[in-house]
């Protein structure tokens, strides 16, 4: 369910939906769970307490700079939902004990089997993909 609201920005008012493109917000707008690709669903800025800030706009594009501090283009027509994602402190809760850990399902990493550098493809000695679609709306890369 979309919610609509006035929200004041700045000098103006804009409509406040609860998902709306970038065309719709203002700059400095802060956003999460955007698409990279339209209708593909939210992609980045999904993480708890994270948030992604609207620092341009040029032709069919927008420009946004992410948690990480990549700044980023991504095309006006891709959603976006309006704030921030909740649970902001989730990383500051004190567990208090080991045993807390293996209740939320996290077990203890054990140590794992040496082997050669050829001996399984996991360890990304084989080859990899050097080009991805997507790198060339980066305009600059994570700090």
């Amino acid at each position: 369910m979309l919610w609509k609201k006035l929200v004041q920005f700045g000098k103006g008012f804009f409509e406040r939906k609860e998902e709306s493109t970038s065309t719709d917000m203002p700059l400095g707008m802060a956003m999460h769970n955007i698409e990279i690709t339209r209708g593909r669903g939210g992609q980045l800025a999904r993480a708890a307490g994270a948030v992604a800030k609207l620092i341009a706009e040029e032709g069919k594009s927008a420009t946004l700079r992410l948690p990480s501090g990549e700044v980023r283009l991504v095309s006006q027509n891709c959603l976006a939902t309006v704030g921030q994602v909740g649970n902001v402190g989730v990383n500051q809760k004190s567990l208090g004990r080991a045993g807390s850990k293996c209740w939320l399902g996290k077990a203890p990493i054990g140590r794992k089997k040496p082997t050669t550098p050829w001996g399984y493809p996991a360890l990304g000695r084989r080859t990899r993909k050097r080009k991805k679609y997507s790198d060339s709306f980066i305009l600059r890369r994570r700090k």
